[in-house]
């Protein structure tokens, strides 16, 4: 397989499983230095990118917190000196019904995956806009357009995310390119299908293809977004959803 990233920087965050790790092992396949940022261990994902000889290092950032993230690139500057792709994976769920939904929680949903994407992209713009190009890639969710009961906060956010990236794309054009990734259903840890009653994994399977996506697959995508053949994509989401949503 080509290497087409090589001597490309890229910081995915969320990098400490399910999609966002499978982003970090497929732009290190791809020949890209990865920076790992997460909350949580990355030990799993550097491992996994060392055993293929990938490059890797990692980064502990909240990034819904302004401190964090500041600090995250200020590191980034100083030791990679640049920045090509930034790629937010981090985010959280939960389900609640609106007439029961503490404030708290649904605050803490959007600041992790809204405010969380707003900062991440609004530090690798300024990175990027020293030299006028870059990639800032944000992940949404089929449920931006679908909707879901009991899953308001969640939705909200994801909705916000597709937003941000059609205005980022207007402000950042043409050298920097925004676009996000809304996949269906994927079999990662947040989805857990075996912790799921039957009905919901029917809902989950309710696609044409009838199946969940795989992380590998989402990886797929990003690493298209950020190689040599999506210079003409911005302000777009792409979809992998396995039909589920057809726009």
């Amino acid at each position: 397989m080509t290497q087409e990233l090589n001597e490309k920087t890229a910081l995915v965050t969320g990098a400490a499983q399910g999609i966002g790790a499978a982003i970090a092992v497929a732009l290190a396949d791809a020949g890209a230095n990865v920076i790992l940022s997460d909350c949580k261990d990355t030990t799993g994902t550097l491992a996994a990118i060392h055993a293929s000889s990938g490059t890797a290092r990692a980064i502990t950032c909240d990034v819904s917190d302004v401190s964090d993230v500041q600090a995250l690139y200020q590191n980034i500057s100083q030791t990679e000196g640049r920045l090509d792709f930034s790629i937010n994976a981090a985010g959280i769920l939960s389900e609640s019904k609106i007439i029961d939904m503490d404030v708290d929680d649904f605050d803490r949903i959007i600041a992790v995956n809204l405010r969380g994407a707003f900062l991440i992209a609004q530090g690798a713009a300024r990175m990027m806009q020293k030299v006028k190009q870059g990639r800032i890639i944000l992940i949404s969710s089929e449920l931006a357009y679908l909707g879901r009961a009991d899953f308001s906060a969640y939705c909200a956010s994801k909705s916000g995310v597709v937003g941000l990236t059609r205005s980022l794309a207007r402000e950042l054009a043409p050298g920097i390119l925004v676009n996000s990734v809304a996949p269906g259903p994927v079999d990662t840890p947040m989805l857990a299908l075996e912790n799921m009653s039957q009905e919901w994994i029917d809902r989950e399977l309710d696609n044409p293809l009838g199946r969940v996506g795989k992380p590998s697959e989402i990886g797929a995508v990003i690493r298209f977004l950020c190689g040599p053949d999506a210079g003409f994509f911005t302000g777009q989401t792409l979809s992998p959803n396995g039909g589920a949503v057809m726009i």
